[in-house]
């Protein structure tokens, strides 16, 4: 038996077939919809994102806020420094060990967020793979981007096609096990049954049309350069953000920290957010659309509370 599968809950099947999910694009409203789900039903929320893993990366994340977590429990934030490293693999292990718990506790879980291959990993698992080779690791790691897209998209054409072309993390992943092994990273995916044990009626999708969605993405990007977003990435520099290749790349710090360095002006810089957070979204919206089974949401369709009404219904 594999570590993962050792530290994985025994209750997993019921663990997901109970559970509450609700994902979507950046800006949708997912965690407002989370709340109003959570005081309604008695849940606890555990987060599926990716970058509120790390302390300090509060305002360009949207972490939930202070008054928020004291309204309702949340789980999977502030788990890690910004210099240290932190891995799918680590986020479903500890995710699902939260989820346990609160399931002990008697109430129910909501996961919600917007970072696809986590929500893959809850379901299916993570893929085992090779071990990390620290010599191709390092050399990877020091390899562009945009190098690193290319090698992978000539030698697992496959694989390239669900990777984010900026997403480095999964990038240098998937070329070392593909140099280790000469197999598709792809062919290390596990337990794809899984999904038929979560309830696609309660595996909710947020959706809003293009320009709502777009207007709604370059409101936040205002809000959150008002609430201090390139004082935050000062403050994450200041302790190692830039040594972090996952953390460094994230969407808005990347433009943030050309900014700082004297690349783009300011105005410049927010409308680079803007747009990369745009298409951002649209990956995300494609994504959810079409990797796992759900019930989409059309959130201009009416008020939360009434929206909440209609999905509770059995």
């Amino acid at each position: 038996m594999s570590a993962a599968m050792e530290n994985q809950p025994s209750n997993l099947d019921s663990l997901l077939r109970s559970a509450f999910w609700i994902a979507g694009p950046t800006a949708s409203g997912k965690s407002q919809l989370a709340l109003k789900l959570a005081e309604r039903m008695g849940c606890e929320i555990i987060s599926v994102d990716s970058m509120q893993v790390y302390r300090g990366m509060d305002v360009g994340t949207a972490k939930p806020s202070v008054d928020e977590r004291s309204r309702i429990p949340h789980h999977m934030l502030d788990l890690a420094e910004i210099h240290e490293s932190y891995d799918v693999a680590k986020f479903r292990r500890q995710a699902l060990l939260e989820a346990e718990k609160v399931q002990q506790r008697g109430r129910r879980i909501i996961f919600c967020g917007g970072t696809g291959f986590y929500f893959q990993a809850l379901i299916h698992g993570v893929g085992n793979g090779p071990p990390s080779d620290p010599n191709i690791r390092n050399a990877l790691e020091i390899m562009p981007v945009e190098d690193l897209f290319s090698e992978l998209k000539e030698k697992d054409p496959l694989t390239v096609k669900s990777i984010d072309p900026h997403n480095k993390r999964r990038l240098v992943r998937a070329l070392e096990v593909v140099r280790i092994t000469g197999a598709s990273f792809t062919s290390f995916k596990t337990d794809w049954k899984r999904s038929e044990l979560v309830d696609a009626s309660r595996f909710w999708v947020l959706e809003h049309s293009s320009s709502s969605l777009r207007n709604r993405i370059d409101e936040r990007v205002e809000a959150m350069m008002k609430s201090g977003w390139i004082q935050e990435t000062q403050r994450l520099i200041d302790s190692g953000l830039k040594g972090n290749s996952t953390a460094s790349q994230a969407i808005g710090y990347r433009q943030i920290i050309e900014h700082l360095e004297g690349k783009t002006s300011r105005d410049t810089m927010i409308q680079w957010i803007k747009t990369k957070t745009w298409q951002f979204a649209k990956r995300q919206r494609t994504w959810f659309r079409h990797q796992i089974k759900n019930r989409p949401v059309n959130m201009e369709a009416d008020r939360p509370e009434n929206l909440l009404n209609e999905l509770l219904k059995t």
